[in-house]
């Protein structure tokens, strides 16, 4: 299997695991903000997760970036919609998402009160979960499924 192959797909594959970590956790965040309720070590534990699993799925998708094909540096990568995307709207979105994940997780461990971290966390992981979502469909592949 070819080297860009494989980083595709498990790249593409991986994806459902950030995804559903990433939903777990806002999920619980919103209910434990609105509900008052206490911010468990379990909250603690799917928002750092769910924050490792979206760091490994940059790193992979690093990775296929640097032996795609449709990564171009030339005078024509900003001319054609899908070389541009793949060379910079995707990589920004998802480094943006990133950013926003792991500001999330830092301020929400220092937040005082219970209310306060699952506060921070719906926000930011919510924001980064819009991102992602967005740079999905862009990508005009399938948002289920895996990449070919």
């Amino acid at each position: 299997m070819e080297l860009y192959t494989f980083f595709k797909q498990f790249h593409s594959g991986f994806r459902y695991i950030v995804l559903i970590l990433v939903v777990l956790a806002l999920v619980t965040a919103i209910a434990g903000w609105l509900g008052k309720k206490n911010y468990s070590e379990g909250n603690r534990k799917l928002n750092m997760f769910a924050m490792i699993s979206a760091h490994i799925q940059f790193l992979l998708g690093l990775a296929l970036y640097f032996v795609s094909p449709y990564v171009q540096f030339t005078s024509e990568t900003m001319k054609n919609a899908e070389t541009r995307y793949w060379t910079m709207e995707h990589v920004v979105m998802m480094f943006i998402a990133i950013v926003l994940l792991t500001v999330g997780h830092a301020k929400s461990k220092r937040a005082s009160l219970p209310e306060g971290k699952h506060k921070t966390i719906a926000l930011f992981y919510g924001l980064a979960l819009i991102i992602v979502v967005v740079a999905i469909i862009l990508s005009k592949r399938p948002f289920f499924g895996i990449t070919a």
